[in-house]
């Protein structure tokens, strides 16, 4: 059984945690890509701020259609706003911790200049993810198929994050193959979280799962001010504005086919 966020309990095809396991490495994997790509070829600070501000807009379209809309269809408005509010503050004080105690400042800028630039910036990409990919569970578990919006999604914002952060860290004299290591188990964590949000999504009442897809979504549009948008803007200036429309109708377009 499953749930489709307006009619209760559905029957649908059985989809087991191999799975969501296997959607999940798919779009953590992309983690791994980037860092990859990061020492295939040199990357200008206007190519990563264009992947950047288009991974921005079809994060901002998988938080508008796949998490607030589906959150407030599946358990109402006020359990939606409560998981909106716990998951921005939640993500705003780690933020801070990580800030404090591995960067010299907040998001992905603060945390490639500090002193320990490798593990601050792994750990951010680990509170990037998390949310995104327990949410991607859940929406495998409704019995509605894979979210095309919201895998594309995580999979394009995923690439400049491990770009840019693998380029940094070794700048900074980081060998190829921690990095490569780092970004490796930060994926495998990723990867997890997509079963972890499936298994609850099977026993989660429509209230619980609005609480969960709000909490994604308040994480996330607090990540986006603070981190991804001013570094796609850093990058590739004023041009960045118009990825991030097209990265937005994008993801739109292909939320509107799932």
């Amino acid at each position: 059984m499953g749930y489709n966020g307006r009619d209760g309990p559905v029957a649908h095809e059985p989809l087991t945690v191999l799975a969501a396991l296997g959607w999940g490495s798919f779009a953590a994997g992309s983690l791994v890509l980037g860092a990859l790509l990061a020492f295939a070829r040199p990357w200008s600070d206007l190519q990563v701020g264009l992947v950047l501000a288009f991974g921005a807009g079809a994060l901002i379209s998988a938080v508008s259609f796949e998490l607030a809309d589906e959150g407030i269809a599946a358990g109402g408005l006020g359990w939606t706003a409560a998981g909106l509010a716990a998951g921005a503050l939640t993500y705003w004080a780690l933020d801070g911790v990580i800030a404090g105690r591995a960067a010299s400042g907040r998001g992905r800028g603060g945390r490639k200049e500090g002193s320990n630039a490798g593990t601050a910036l792994a750990l951010g990409a680990f509170l990037d993810g998390v949310p995104e990919q327990v949410v991607l569970g859940i929406g495998i578990a409704s019995g509605n198929g894979v979210g095309a919006s919201l895998l594309v999604a995580i999979f394009v914002s995923n690439l400049p994050e491990a770009i840019g952060s693998a380029r940094d860290m070794h700048a900074a004299g980081t060998s190829r193959s921690r990095i490569l290591r780092l970004w490796g188990g930060v994926a495998i964590v990723c990867a997890a979280a997509t079963v972890i949000g499936y298994l609850a999504a099977e026993a989660a009442t429509g209230e619980i799962r609005a609480v969960i897809d709000g909490f994604a979504a308040g994480a996330l549009l607090v990540m986006l001010i603070d981190s991804m948008i001013p570094e796609a803007r850093a990058g590739a200036g004023r041009v960045a504005g118009l990825a991030t429309t097209f990265g937005f109708a994008v993801a739109a377009a292909l939320s509107s086919l799932s």
